[in-house]
């Protein structure tokens, strides 16, 4: 069983950055790819960004790519997303997941992770 919290979420403008955190309890963390999921009012939830467990492979939606960084400290048992160069479309709840190892091709999928935090709210203004 894995709990993740996320944190570092608030108000920016437009052209700021952010940089959440997800701490993780459990001694298995160090196994799970850990993912970054986010989802605006009356959309669906969607893939943000995601790590392997070891932190050698990491995933981008395209609507982030070049923007934004995954890493993960697993002496800290914590991922980061640092988010640069907010934009309004990135406002939402971004939720932080962590999956047991799985194929590669899952990990973009939010039903691979059986693992959520409550997630922390961006917004981001214009």
């Amino acid at each position: 069983q894995v709990q993740v919290v996320e944190s570092g979420g608030g108000l920016v403008q437009a052209g700021g950055s952010l940089r959440l955190s997800c701490a993780a309890s459990g001694r298995t963390f160090s196994s799970y790819a850990m993912g970054w999921f986010r989802q605006a009012p009356g959309k669906e939830r969607e893939f943000v960004a995601a790590i392997s467990w070891s932190g050698g492979s990491t995933y981008y939606a395209d609507s982030v790519k070049g923007r934004f960084t995954c890493s993960r400290d697993n002496a800290k048992n914590t991922v980061y997303l640092q988010m640069n160069s907010l934009k309004p479309e990135d406002t939402a709840v971004y939720h932080c997941a962590a999956s047991p190892p799985r194929p590669e091709w899952l990990i973009t999928i939010p039903s691979a992770y059986p693992y959520w935090g409550q997630g922390t709210q961006v917004t981001v203004s214009s």
